[in-house]
């Protein structure tokens, strides 16, 4: 089993930056490609970034490239997601997830962390 532990949520304003955390414990995820989902209210999950599992390669959802980073230390057993220049719309509770493979679709994931609220006020 993996268990997957967000951190670094918060209250920010407009244009701003936060650091997201992923902390994985129990079995490794350095075999897994992870994934950064997030959720407003009613609105779907919906994709944010993905990382293989190497950190060689990612891809990003159109609403945040070149805003976004995510990255990944496997020794860590952590992955991070660097938010810049943020918006309102970016307001949501932002989930990590662990895959086999990567991918943009939250079904294909296999494992969740419990979320971590980033509100960004305008």
């Amino acid at each position: 089993q993996v268990q997957l532990v967000e951190s670094g949520g918060g209250l920010v304003q407009a244009g701003g930056s936060l650091r997201l955390s992923c902390a994985a414990s129990g079995r490794t995820v350095s075999s897994k490609s992870m994934g950064w989902f997030r959720q407003a209210p009613g609105k779907e999950r919906e994709f944010v970034a993905v990382i293989n599992w190497s950190g060689g390669i990612n891809q990003y959802a159109d609403s945040v490239k070149g805003r976004f980073t995510i990255s990944r230390d496997n020794a860590k057993n952590t992955v991070y997601l660097q938010m810049n220049s943020l918006k309102p719309e970016d307001t949501a509770v932002y989930y990590c997830a662990a895959a086999w493979l990567m991918a943009t679709n939250p079904t294909e994931y296999n494992y969740w962390g419990q979320g971590t609220q980033v509100t960004v006020s305008s």
